[in-house]
């Protein structure tokens, strides 16, 4: 009987080790874990159970109308998930995308430079502040970005389309860096 199929992260080949250049890192994050959750719970609320559930260095990201996406470095456990799911009963419902989407950390002074190469949405600080999210577009591939700190964002994308992703992002900032130079 053959072995069982081990996971592999998507990005794991050495041509998605990262890219440098002297205004721009792109990088693969860890595969560890995306949760989506959906219901009448506010953010206080959902940090509070996450940290009961043992996931308290999670963050947590507005998807939509009711909607958060939780996202973090490291895998959960299925007690962990199962935890999480009973506390937030009546209240929200979680389901594990973790195996279906892949993070990519962009960073650098031309970040935005480079992500206003592939979208519409308006990445100024005062109108997307650090911890602001949106679903949109990079080109022709949907994707939440996420500002995580002054010229930082992560992208989630779906795991199908994440070598997609990573090419474009890459020819993207081969430009911005010509530009940001």
């Amino acid at each position: 009987m053959p072995d069982l199929a081990q996971h592999r992260p998507v990005l794991a080949d050495a041509r998605y080790n990262g890219m440098s250049g002297s205004g721009l890192r792109l990088e693969a994050l860890p595969e560890g874990h995306l949760l989506h959750v959906l219901g009448a719970i506010e953010p206080p609320a959902l940090a509070t159970e996450l940290a009961k559930a043992g996931l308290a260095n999670s963050s947590i990201r507005k998807a939509g109308f009711r909607q958060w996406f939780v996202a973090g470095n490291e895998p959960l456990s299925p007690t962990s998930l199962a935890a999480l799911a009973a506390a937030l009963a009546g209240k929200a419902f979680v389901m594990d995308q973790s195996h279906g989407r892949v993070r990519i950390g962009i960073s650098g002074r031309s970040s935005r430079l480079l992500l206003s190469k592939g979208t519409a949405i308006d990445l100024d600080p005062a109108v997307f502040p650090e911890g602001s999210s949106a679903m949109t577009m990079v080109g022709h591939i949907s994707v939440q970005i996420v500002r995580t700190g002054d010229d930082s964002f992560e992208l989630t994308v779906l795991r199908s389309f994440a070598e997609s992703l990573w090419d474009e992002l890459r020819h993207m900032a081969a430009s911005a860096e010509k530009e940001g130079a």
